[in-house]
């Protein structure tokens, strides 16, 4: 009897190659360059006219975009991490000069509130940016359609109730990014241009306080023993609050537990401030917590 072929081995150089490796150059022309009207279009959104337009196409390309075929040199991904430094130095640099007096914690926070995820996705969605993202990402319009709607509850900044989708914050970075490079690293040109778009700037008057914070604060200022069960998040995509032992609040989200674990804080603090009548959970010095006898599982409050 004839031998039977034999599969090839293991441990050859395409099967130890990761899948992205083995994908195959896409073709010349697979990839077209973004259109004259849209670079335009782009120019007009953000105030700057590029000297360079190719940019403006890198920075809004993502790597999906090249499917089925291996994501080329021309994606935003490099001119996202260049775009992600330089905003950081920029704002930190503006909210150092702004409150003079402010020490490092808030300054931190004030920073991060306008570099961040959400503060940048916003930027991109209200400028209409997102509409020149090129991808073949599975759902991906579908998860910026969802925020999008979210979008107009929350004035400033929903501190961590909404998931934004990453890509969209990644785009911004990656424009900014390419106007630093167009313009020979004008830091000035590069902050005007991002002082419009994310006008206005979260300051310290609208900063928000992220709820699971506010809510562990609450816990120790007050005496009460606060505590997040997530365990039942993988089984239901639910997050419980108990405060003294008592229910006090749930919420559920399928996609992220720590957007759910910040839904059932601020579904606590809520309460709490309701039972209170006060717009203030914080109970004075030395008064004692106020019992929560009344609340039980069934009186639970559900986001």
């Amino acid at each position: 009897m004839d031998p039977q072929p034999q599969p090839p081995a293991a441990d050859s150089d395409s099967d130890a190659m990761p899948r992205e490796q083995q994908r195959e150059e896409a073709p010349p022309g697979y990839v077209p360059p973004i259109s004259p009207e849209d670079v335009a279009a782009v120019e007009a959104l953000l105030g700057y006219e590029f000297k360079d337009k190719s940019l403006v196409s890198e920075a809004l390309t993502h790597g999906s975009f090249y499917l089925p075929y291996r994501s080329g040199d021309s994606t935003y991904e490099r001119l996202e991490y260049l775009g992600d430094a330089v905003l950081t130095c920029l704002v930190s640099r503006d909210v150092f000069l702004t409150y003079r007096d402010l020490p490092p914690g808030p300054l931190t926070r004030l920073r991060a509130a306008n570099v961040d995820k959400e503060k940048l996705a916003r930027v991109a969605v209200d400028h209409g940016i997102h509409r020149f993202l090129r991808h073949k990402a599975p759902k991906l319009d579908e998860q910026i359609a969802d925020f999008v709607k979210e979008l107009c509850q929350y004035e400033y900044h929903s501190n961590g109730l909404l998931d934004a989708p990453k890509v969209l914050s990644d785009i911004v970075e990656s424009l900014i990014g390419a106007i630093y490079l167009d313009s020979k690293h004008n830091q000035e040109l590069v902050w005007q241009v991002f002082r419009n778009l994310a006008d206005p700037l979260i300051s310290l008057e609208t900063l928000g306080r992220h709820p699971v914070s506010e809510l562990l604060e609450f816990g120790q200022k007050t005496g009460r023993t606060v505590d997040i069960f997530k365990d039942g998040w993988v089984k239901d995509t639910k997050v419980d609050v108990f405060v003294d032992g008592v229910l006090v609040a749930s919420a559920t989200y399928a996609q992220k537990k720590e957007i759910a674990s910040n839904r059932a804080a601020k579904a606590a603090l809520d309460k709490l401030k309701e039972m209170s009548g006060q717009s203030d959970v914080q109970s004075a010095p030395g008064e004692a917590p106020e019992p929560l006898d009344e609340l039980d599982r069934s009186g639970a409050l559900q986001l």
